[in-house]
């Protein structure tokens, strides 16, 4: 498939994905809460697709494009999210704790940006072997005054290490909005104390997101260290399925509705030459296809047994 195609693919497949999850949850079939990505689509797909399998992505509640880019079975990322036998979690934990290793996703924690210094830790261990992969964690602006995620890009910093933190600027931390969390216009701006690049692009413009991680790669894969890449986007719902969001008015919705990415993208295949009225039907049949068959396999699927809670115990 043709790259600005695939691109195209991959953004339509996460939209779909999104709204599917959206749904179930309103019929009571999500086990947890559901933090829909809808409007990041830009995001997820631009920062991952360029990454090797053997590169390790630490993605949030909002990145379930991530997921399917970097390879996971949509079959068993709808089983995790029903809370089934063959979730990734074998149905032991919440479907924002997903993570699958087949495929470098290492599962997060309620406590967002605490998996930056784990990051960190990969990217430690891929430059004391000197395997030639990269790290990437994921972080919203709301995370950006943590200490942890001050702590680990001051490590990473000092030992030049082969990771990107990617930065979701969606401009509300639950519902405070990015003005009243900080007093500098961009989280990037924060990578020069740490002795690294940052980069701040349009999170919505699938483009500026790929020629951001470009850059960002060539510096991680060469020995020069993390890039801080902020994606300026925003969430269309609420922070979460029961979140109203009255705490935002209806013009700057409207206004950031004009920028959906799906739509942006839209635009650049027509003047790159594409029949969009032929290519759109093709890959929302195929999307749905496949959202739908995934569904059907988590719906089919076993619930986990009381007998297996006490395996696959660390400790």
């Amino acid at each position: 498939m043709e790259r600005d195609v695939q691109l195209y693919y991959w953004m339509k497949l996460t939209r779909e994905f999104e709204e599917r999850v959206a749904k179930l949850h309103r019929q009571n079939k999500i086990f947890g809460g559901v933090y829909s990505g809808r409007g990041q689509e830009a995001l997820v797909v631009g920062t991952t697709v360029d990454l090797k399998l053997e590169d390790v992505i630490f993605p949030l509640h909002r990145d379930l494009g991530s997921f399917l880019v970097k390879g996971a079975d949509p079959r068993r990322l709808m089983a995790q999210m029903l809370g089934k036998e063959h979730g990734f979690a074998r149905g032991k934990d919440s479907a924002l704790h997903a993570g699958d290793p087949s495929h470098g996703i290492v599962g997060a924690t309620s406590m967002l940006g605490s998996t930056l210094p784990v990051a960190a830790g990969f990217a430690l261990k891929f430059k004391l072997r000197k395997e030639p992969h990269v790290a990437l964690a994921y972080f919203g602006e709301g995370a950006a005054s943590r200490g942890d995620v001050h702590e680990a890009m001051n490590f990473a910093g000092v030992h030049k290490l082969p990771v990107i933190f990617v930065c979701e600027n969606n401009h509300y931390a639950y519902s405070t909005p990015i003005d009243l969390q900080m007093a500098i216009p961009n989280v990037a701006d924060r990578a020069v104390a740490y002795g690294f690049k940052g980069l701040v692009c349009d999170g919505n413009d699938l483009t500026s997101v790929v020629d951001a991680m470009a850059i960002a790669l060539q510096r991680a894969r060469g020995g020069e260290g993390p890039t801080l890449v902020e994606c300026k986007t925003y969430r269309i719902s609420g922070h979460s399925e029961h979140d109203a969001a009255k705490y935002r008015n209806k013009a700057e919705i409207e206004e950031w509705q004009k920028k959906d990415p799906v739509l942006r993208w839209e635009a650049v295949l027509e003047k790159r030459g594409q029949n969009l009225a032929k290519l759109r039907p093709e890959i929302e049949a195929e999307t749905q296809r496949i959202v739908a068959d995934a569904v059907t396999f988590a719906e089919a699927d076993a619930d986990p047994q009381a007998s297996e809670a006490l395996e696959d115990l660390y400790a």
